[in-house]
């Protein structure tokens, strides 16, 4: 059995198959996934797991270059943003319009779905090389 890391083997599994510009997105509760991209459904109930809890999970297991959020994020869900920025000062964020973000989810490998009910919160992870 595995001791550390992300125990979930469907996120462990992708993890260990994407490449440098894979993209997966962490989203929450709302947001439309297309049939034809994986979804890691993680939801519980409203609000858990939290998207802040799975982000810094996988960020903790994950080499990422930078990050898309949506525009729309920036005075709905400010909270959440800063602490985004805070904690992961060294990533560069991109912002795009949220329809901009929803056209990106077909080329992600995976979506990890959240319990999160805030407005906004999800991301695109791109991937970097650990070399």
């Amino acid at each position: 059995m595995k001791k550390s890391g992300i125990l979930n083997r469907e996120i462990a599994a992708v993890l260990a198959r994407i490449g440098h510009t894979d993209t997966i997105v962490i989203a929450d509760c709302g947001l439309p996934i297309s049939e034809d991209v994986q979804c890691i459904d993680l939801s519980i109930s409203l609000g858990t797991p939290s998207f802040w809890s799975v982000l810094q999970a996988i960020l903790d297991d994950m080499e990422v270059e930078s990050l898309t959020m949506a525009t729309e994020v920036k005075g709905e869900n400010d909270g959440l943003l800063e602490k985004v920025k805070s904690s992961y000062r060294n990533i560069p964020i991109e912002y795009v319009s949220h329809e901009d973000l929803k056209a990106a989810i077909p080329r992600a490998k995976a979506v990890i779905r959240t319990g999160e009910a805030t407005p906004y919160a999800n991301v695109v992870l791109h991937a970097g090389v650990i070399f």
